[in-house]
Parts: C-alpha cells; structure tokens; sequence
C-alpha cells in the first residue's frame, strides 16, 4: 500500500452533537442531490453482506466534511455507516476506500479507538464508486462550539486537551510489524515525500485566483529535517475527529477519518493536526477558521500541546517552525484541492465557497512563520 499523497480533506463526522435537535439523527440530514446514492441497490448489498440487518433502511448524509461522503444509514433495528468517494475530479491516488477500510481493520485489534469496520465493496457499479461499512459509535463531537447543555470548565477542557495528545502518542506507540501495517508506508524519506508531494499538489489544483506560495514551498524544501521515527500516523488528528463519552468528555470513545493514515514521521502528523488547533489569541484570520473549541479557557496552546507531546515520547525537536509551517501548507493544498472543485463547478456545496480566501490567509500565515526567528 502507498502514502495517501493526493487524499485531501476526510469526510465528517459520525455522531451527533450532544443536545443538537438532529441528536438522534447524529447531525445528519438528507442526501445533497449531487451526492444522492441508490438506496434500493445498496440495501440489496448490505443484506447480502452485513449480518443483523432487517427492515427497509432510511440512508441520510452528514453535511461536515470535504472529502470522502458519509452516510447514516438507518435500519428499525440498528445503524451503520457508509463511506464513499465524491463525484468529480479526484487527485491521483486519493479516496482509496479499500486502503481506509483495512487500515482500520488492522489498527482496531491494537488501538482499541478504531470504529469496527464491517465490509468493503470493490463493485464500483453499486453506488458509482467503491465503498465500505463500518459500525456507528455513540457519543459526542465537538465541533466549532460547545454544544448547549455541555458545561466545559476549564479543568475538562484541559483534561480533554491531554487526551487528544495522550491518544496521538498510543497511535505513534503502535507496534507497525505486529499490526500488519509496515507496508502501508514507503519507507525512510517520509518528510522529503511529503514536502515534495504536498507542493506538487498545490501547483496542480492551483487557481489564477491564489498566491503561488513557490517562496513557502522553496523554504520547505530547504528546511526539512531528516524523518525522526516511522510510526502509525493518522494525518488528519483534530477533536471533530474524535468520539467522546458524552458523561466524560475527557474521555475517547473513538477516532475517526483514517482516509489519510499511513506509516510516517510523528512530528509531522503533530504538525498537520496543531494547523486546525486556534488557540484563544490567535488573529481574526484563524478564529474565522476555527472548527473545534480549542480556544476555550483551559485549553493549552499549540506550544504547550507540543511540549507535553515531546514530554510523552521523548522525541527531539530541532526546530519546530518548520512542523508548523509545513501542516499550515499542507492545510491550504487541502483547501486548494477542495476550492479547485468548487472554482470548476464540480461540487455546488456553499461550505466550499470561503475555501479560496482561506487559502491566501494561510500562504500568508505560512510567509509570517517563516519570517519569525527560529525555536
């Protein structure tokens, strides 16, 4: 199996907000036109191949998400969860269902965080792309804010932030040989592959109507350290990718979206996850961006969030500023591949209108970084 070099942003979450009124629903809504499905033809396969299943299914979508497509797909006795591609142009390599599905497959039996998947479809003439079935976990999801009736003192919020990087260090901690996964990855050279493969990916998607960033990429490419360790990395680690105990937030039930995991340098999975982390001081350009409650009182900065994860592993760090900038670059690629489908029309979805600005903020943002004296 290879890198997931040209995935880009996974799809959205599968549960609902605690209190929301879609809480039964899990937040998920009615299928989007473009993104419809053939509900008769999937019900067909799922009986065929999904054992406990009875009665007519009711299939709805999850409106987060900028990638891959996820589906509630709600039966009288039970739901599941459907995850397909999207339709459109597709970077190449990316939206490999069946490389996301026996990730988890393997990962589950050694990292207890992984939802149980159930089967793969590799028949692309069921749903108009391969797909596959995995287990609906309950709990909470914390998006933008605080759902109502959540109390998040500053003592939970911080008790969350140590799960979200105590969670990360278990996942770098997974033995690659036992769990069967050593050849998901390419071998040493990560950080080159990456810093390479990202700015190809952003001069491929590129529209006339964003910076050319070719000073980031230059500076990336100058910059990079040797790889630090090779370990299971999930590359897209954010609190709206994490299922908690809705009676103790602080607590991980599940992580989810494994579309762009692989085997890689740790430090670099940090770094793309801190890009989505905003932290209470941060400027008006990264509030507006902000899809996590991080800037809660009693969350920790991204530096404290660094120096507690180099504390658990007792990994190195040079120079940090280089993590920092390659996660928000890889960040506007995401951004980039997302705007490049909206820009050509190929997705009418209105989240995807602001991806272009955000774009240019985080170029600048990387270019800000990059002047600012090296730690």
């Amino acid at each position: 199996m290879s890198d997931p070099d040209d995935s880009v942003q996974p799809g959205g979450p599968l549960v609902a907000d605690a209190g929301s009124p879609e809480a039964d629903n899990g937040g998920a809504r009615p299928m989007r036109t473009e993104d419809a499905l053939d509900v008769p033809a999937l019900a067909t396969w799922l009986a065929q191949h999904v054992e406990g299943l009875s009665g007519e299914p009711v299939v709805l979508q999850f409106p987060g998400g900028a990638s891959n497509l996820t589906y509630l797909v709600r039966y009288p006795n039970r739901d599941v969860i459907v995850r397909r591609p999207p339709l459109g142009r597709k970077a190449s390599g990316a939206h490999d269902m069946h490389r996301e599905f026996r990730v988890q497959q393997a990962l589950r039996p050694v990292f207890p965080y992984v939802p149980e998947v159930f089967a793969f479809c590799a028949d692309e003439m069921v749903l108009g792309g391969q797909f596959y079935v995995m287990t609906r976990v309950p709990g909470l999801i914390l998006r933008s804010d605080v759902p109502a009736g959540v109390a998040f003192e500053p003592a939970l919020a911080g008790g969350l932030a140590q799960a979200y990087v105590d969670r990360l260090v278990d996942l770098h901690g997974v033995d690659v040989q036992g769990a069967g996964l050593a050849d998901l990855g390419r071998g040493p050279g990560y950080v080159q592959r990456q810093v390479s493969g990202w700015s190809r990916r952003y001069r491929d998607a590129r529209t006339d109507d964003v910076p050319d960033g070719e000073d980031v990429m230059a500076w990336l490419a100058a910059e990079q350290p040797a790889d630090v360790a090779a370990c299971v990395i999930h590359n897209d680690w954010r609190l709206d990718n994490l299922v908690l105990d809705p009676a103790d937030p602080a607590t991980v039930r599940a992580a989810l979206d494994w579309e762009m995991s692989t085997v890689g340098d740790p430090l670099m999975d940090l770094g793309s996850a801190l890009a989505y982390w905003v932290q209470a001081d941060d400027d008006a350009g990264m509030q507006a961006m902000r899809r996590q409650p991080t800037h809660l009182p009693g969350m920790p900065t991204r530096d404290e969030i660094v120096q507690r994860y180099v504390d658990r592993t007792g990994l190195a760090v040079r120079d940090w500023r280089f993590y920092e900038v390659f996660g928000l670059f890889r960040l506007a690629v995401i951004a980039q591949q997302i705007w490049y489908r909206y820009y050509h029309g190929e997705t009418t979805n209105p989240a995807f209108a602001v991806f272009g600005p955000a774009v240019g903020y985080l170029i600048g943002r990387c270019r800000a970084r990059i002047g600012a004296e090296a730690g």
